[in-house]
């Protein structure tokens, strides 16, 4: 007896001494017990014909880039996918009130859900848990960075506008095994600004959402899609490319104010036109690169170009007229028939006529000669002294010397109606110059100030 007592402390204290086997928790039980027998292959329903009900959430936080010549605009959104899993739920209280916890995305079905404007996938950062609670609703939410298809009008450049959308929809299930809905209000998505980063070259005007469904093959598809609407600011690109631009514009239109008759008209147009080429060079990164349409603005820097060589060759033709001799002048017939109009140089006399006294008391005092030989004249012209006298000799020297300046008088004459008329010819080139910079300018204005109030 003594024997059996002994053996019983003994095995009292050698229990005492063994450690007691650890007793795992609530949440390892509940995540064994929710993974024990699931099948991730399997659409979480207990009925096969009921459909499972995938709710969508978008926010937009960034515009990241908008890349014409691709036709691709990559965003940064914040998605979220609701769905109820049938195979997982427990009761709270038996698991120390538990109601809610993360599993692997790895071990659950997740729904086909993809996007079909999707191109490829940025930066996104990997977030391999979902949230389950205990009535079996999931929650998947992950940020993402994505490249998207989107069709993009680069016309308006860089007054505007652009709408990309993105589509939900699953991959394989038709809508009797998986439908789409919206998680909230569709006003609610539209005017959801809070998280979009509004300091950037895009504005976020509204994502407007609609649910719909399109058939193929006789199996209808469900698709939620949301539309970005987002409008471009305009002001880094009006101070750096336009406003250059005009000011240069205005510094050619002025340099029609510079003498007619100075070389400096065109050497000053030429500096501008070559600044302008480095301008435009130096900028053409800036410029959006599209396949398909020419910017407005790329089309408004080729027509202010082509008003610059306009403008140059409008001078250089000036002065070409301008620097023509009188003898070229002459052969030209409109130049003919106004120098004809205006007057010409007076006609040249030989010396020997004008030997008579007679002959210097015709000379009217308006300096144009009216030779009519008399009798005497021509008397005079046979009796023609061996070696004349000094008041003969002086006579004849006063009149080639008047006769000299008459006729420098009238070439002074004549160039200076020339002078005026091409004066005349480059102040309506001018004016013509202005009228088409004015015209359009004007439709320009007009068309980016639709563009930017619309």
């Amino acid at each position: 007896m003594s024997l059996i007592w002994l053996t019983l402390l003994l095995s009292a204290h050698l229990a005492e001494c063994v450690p007691e086997k650890q007793k795992r928790s609530a949440l390892n039980q509940l995540t064994r017990t929710l993974l024990r027998k699931y099948d991730c292959g399997v659409r979480p329903v207990h009925n096969w014909t009921s459909p499972t009900v995938i709710y969508i959430d978008l926010i937009l936080q960034s515009v990241l880039d908008v890349d014409g010549k691709t036709q691709s605009i990559t965003t940064s959104i914040w998605y979220r996918q609701i769905w109820t899993d049938e195979f997982l739920v427990w009761d709270p209280e038996e698991f120390d009130g538990i109601n809610e916890i993360s599993l692997s995305s790895d071990a659950i079905w997740i729904p086909d859900v993809i996007v079909s404007e999707f191109v490829d996938e940025g930066k996104s950062l990997p977030i391999p848990y979902v949230y389950v609670n205990s009535s079996g609703s999931v929650k998947h939410h992950r940020p993402m960075q994505v490249v998207l298809a989107c069709s993009l009008e680069m016309y308006a450049f860089p007054f505007d506008k652009q709408n990309c959308s993105l589509t939900f929809r699953s991959w394989l299930h038709s809508v009797k095994e998986i439908d789409l809905a919206l998680w909230r209000s569709a006003e609610a998505v539209a005017n959801d600004k809070r998280e979009f980063m509004n300091d950037g070259e895009w504005e976020l005007l509204s994502i407007p959402s609609s649910y719909w469904q399109i058939r193929q093959d006789d199996t209808d598809y469900a698709h939620v899609q949301f539309n970005v609407l987002i409008r471009r600011r305009p002001l880094l690109y009006v101070v750096g490319l336009l406003i250059p631009s005009v000011f240069l514009m205005l510094v050619d239109v002025t340099s029609f104010y510079l003498p007619l008759s100075s070389g400096t008209r065109i050497a000053f147009k030429i500096s501008i036109l070559l600044g302008y080429t480095l301008f435009r060079v130096n900028l053409t990164d800036e410029l959006p690169a599209t396949a398909v349409n020419t910017p407005l603005i790329g089309v408004f820097f080729a027509v202010c170009m082509a008003l610059l060589m306009l403008s140059l060759i409008k001078s250089i033709l000036v002065v070409k007229l301008l620097h023509h001799g009188e003898k070229e002048v002459r052969q030209m017939s409109m130049s003919a028939c106004l120098l004809d109009k205006y007057g010409s140089a007076a006609p040249s006399f030989p010396e020997s006529a004008l030997t008579s006294i007679g002959t210097l008391d015709r000379i009217n005092p308006s300096g144009d000669y009216e030779f009519e030989p008399s009798l005497e004249d021509l008397l005079s012209l046979n009796e023609i002294p061996e070696v004349p006298s000094g008041l003969e000799w002086l006579l004849q020297e006063l009149v080639s010397l008047h006769q000299a300046f008459s006729q420098e008088d009238s070439e002074s004459s004549a160039q200076a109606e020339w002078l005026a008329l091409c004066s005349k010819l480059d102040c309506f080139l001018f004016r013509f110059y202005l009228l088409v910079l004015a015209s359009y300018a004007a439709t320009l204005l007009m068309l980016w100030a639709s563009w930017s109030f619309a």
